[in-house]
């Protein structure tokens, strides 16, 4: 059944709000999302989430934003998978993402969205198949589903609120969080331009710099840490790489946390402190329980 006017509408005015306080949070610079103890007492950092609606739901629960006027909440990765819809089997992780833009109107300065590789996917078309299925053109049938003849009207209004997102969150003790770190860094480099200036189309592309950062599996300790030596990073922390037990630390400099399965995980962190990577470690907790 298409969602009625009025619900598009709403809609619509989320992902414009949400797009602008992208744009206008306090403690962004450029494409990075500053954090200190001038900007709250804590951070919340969560990964992938590929529709799981429990932890999306845990997630909220913990966080508690309401109640913690001093948390920020990092997120990441929310499109394609978890349920579909019955009709005619398109994905519904469309509505996490609106879920998502709602956190940010709700919570403009304090909950951060960093794009990640299946958002931008669905920003450039580039395709993905996973288990022989084509995840963007499920997101569509998704979007059609829910939205019929609004289809282009929402699909243009989350693309707005994709492009508009930060690609990283700098914490005290030179931590980084980034959706992943670019491939061959060791070798090629990487062009710390692009968490400086405006984002143009040519940086979505496939090889690009950013498209690198976004999609890199590349978790060899040298490869680690020439990402690092280029953010001036002592600690690196990514989603994107799937994890059986919620996180992993494949080096000394990389955490990987990710929350898409019934064993996902997250980090809450103080912003009046510098920790080092084993200290950020013992502070990963599970969502369930």
């Amino acid at each position: 059944m298409v969602a009625t006017l009025e619900f598009i509408e709403g809609i619509l005015v989320t992902y414009a709000k949400a797009t602008e306080a992208n744009r206008t949070t306090p403690w962004r610079r450029g494409n990075v999302v500053e954090l200190s103890a001038e900007s709250g007492a804590d951070v919340m950092i969560t990964a992938d989430l590929h529709g799981h609606r429990k932890n999306f739901n845990a997630i909220r629960r913990i966080a508690n934003l309401a109640n913690n006027p001093g948390r920020h909440l990092v997120m990441q990765e929310v499109c394609h998978g978890g349920p579909t819809y019955p009709t005619n089997g398109g994905c519904m992780s469309h509505a996490m993402l609106e879920d998502v833009a709602k956190l940010k109107a709700t919570f403009p300065d304090r909950v951060h969205f960093l794009l990640s590789n299946h958002e931008l996917a669905e920003v450039t078309d580039f395709p993905i198949l996973k288990s022989k299925k084509m995840l963007n053109l499920l997101f569509r049938m998704g979007l059609q589903e829910a939205y019929g003849p609004a289809f282009d009207r929402v699909r243009k209004a989350l693309v707005a609120f994709i492009e508009s997102c930060p690609v990283a969150v700098h914490l005290p003790g030179d931590v980084w969080i980034t959706h992943s770190a670019p491939e061959r860094c060791q070798m090629e480099g990487f062009d710390r331009g692009v968490l400086e200036r405006p984002l143009d189309y040519a940086d979505y592309q496939e090889d690009a710099d950013l498209f690198r950062m976004l999609w890199g599996r590349d978790h060899r300790a040298e490869n680690a840490q020439a990402f690092a030596d280029t953010l001036g990073a002592k600690v690196l922390i990514h989603g994107h790489e799937p994890c059986c037990e919620g996180f992993a630390v494949p080096n000394p400099v990389q955490i990987i946390i990710d929350c898409c399965h019934d064993k996902g995980r997250y980090l809450i962190l103080p912003l009046d402190q510098a920790l080092t990577q084993k200290e950020i470690v013992a502070r990963i907790q599970p969502l369930a329980g």
